[in-house]
């Protein structure tokens, strides 16, 4: 009777080692993994319990293996080359992956609501706006909105909404978005400016009318003459609650004429038609784009008259 004994495996040769398929990316690892729980939960009830089981195990045994890993490598000696070996693998993405799924380091919310808004930004700036993450504190993430994303448009409205559906959906954990306001510095015009000497028309002046001709919680357009050189000076005159301000007729982002401009006398805003961008109606201050501001114009009431300076 011959017996047959089995060939003894042999480690492959060095040519037959160092031949070897390109390692597989993250995206196609998803990818796989994604695949492999459609397919799953695809099965039959009996077949899904055991699929779902195996899965168990193996991420159990994955875990152990893992924990054992990070905790040499933690350097329980005070080895300080081992922890910066694993503060680098926590970067990797697979690595980090790993390590959130089975629990062993917690989410950073800071970083995945980075990740979040550098998914929305593009967007967000081929609008003319921005969005800066301030603080994540009590489950609530305070940003502040810069450009056209602050505005009081519809379209506005519609990036601020963006933002707030990529930090809920990319946060976990996280309940709330509050918008920090971007507050309007003061709008400050030499007192000089204002005083109106006997011959108000050589120092600039224009009369523009009674003031009772403008209306409460509207904007006039008004056509100014220029005294020195007779040129026109196109102006918006605000009477937000009976406070008369008067500002060049044109946007700050575009130089778009601003007379057809919503007034919110509620918010004390302006905001432009044309692209949105959000005004402090009484000082020009852009509430849109912090330091940018409309061109306040000096405004003088004598004697229920009146009175914009325009040139010198």
């Amino acid at each position: 009777m011959t017996t047959t004994v089995p060939a003894t495996p042999t480690r492959p040769t060095t040519a037959q080692s160092t031949t070897s398929s390109p390692e597989p990316t993250f995206e196609e690892l998803a990818a796989r993994v994604d695949a492999a729980f459609a397919a799953v939960e695809a099965l039959e009830p009996a077949a899904r319990k055991v699929a779902t089981e195996l899965r168990s195990a193996l991420e159990a045994v994955h875990r152990a293996g893992l924990v054992a890993i990070v905790r040499r490598l933690k350097g329980e000696q005070g080895d300080d080359s081992t922890r910066q070996a694993l503060y680098d693998l926590v970067d990797e993405p697979v690595v980090h992956m790993l390590l959130s799924l089975h629990g062993i380091i917690r989410p950073d919310p800071r970083r995945a609501a980075d990740r979040a808004l550098a998914a929305v930004r593009p967007q967000l700036q081929s609008h003319g706006g921005d969005v800066t993450l301030v603080k994540l504190e009590d489950a609530t993430a305070y940003v502040r909105l810069e450009g056209a994303c602050n505005g009081c448009s519809m379209s506005s409205v519609t990036l601020r909404n963006l933002v707030e559906s990529a930090l809920l959906d990319g946060v976990p954990g996280l309940r709330a978005v509050e918008v920090l306001p971007n507050e309007p510095g003061p709008a400050l015009i030499p007192l000089e400016a204002l005083r109106i000497g006997r011959d108000p028309e050589a120092e600039g002046w224009v009369r523009a009318g009674a003031a009772a001709e403008y209306e409460a919680g509207r904007l006039h357009r008004v056509e100014l003459i220029v005294p020195s050189d007779g040129s026109t000076v196109e102006a918006i005159v605000v009477n937000l609650d009976n406070r008369l301000s008067a500002f060049r007729n044109e946007c700050a982002h575009e130089a778009l004429p601003l007379d057809a401009a919503v007034l919110d006398v509620s918010n004390g805003t302006l905001t432009c038609p044309w692209h949105g961008f959000c005004y402090d109606a009484s000082s020009g201050e852009c509430l849109s784009a912090p330091g940018a501001q409309l061109e306040q114009l000096p405004m003088r009431v004598d004697d229920g008259q009146v009175w914009i300076r325009v040139g010198t």
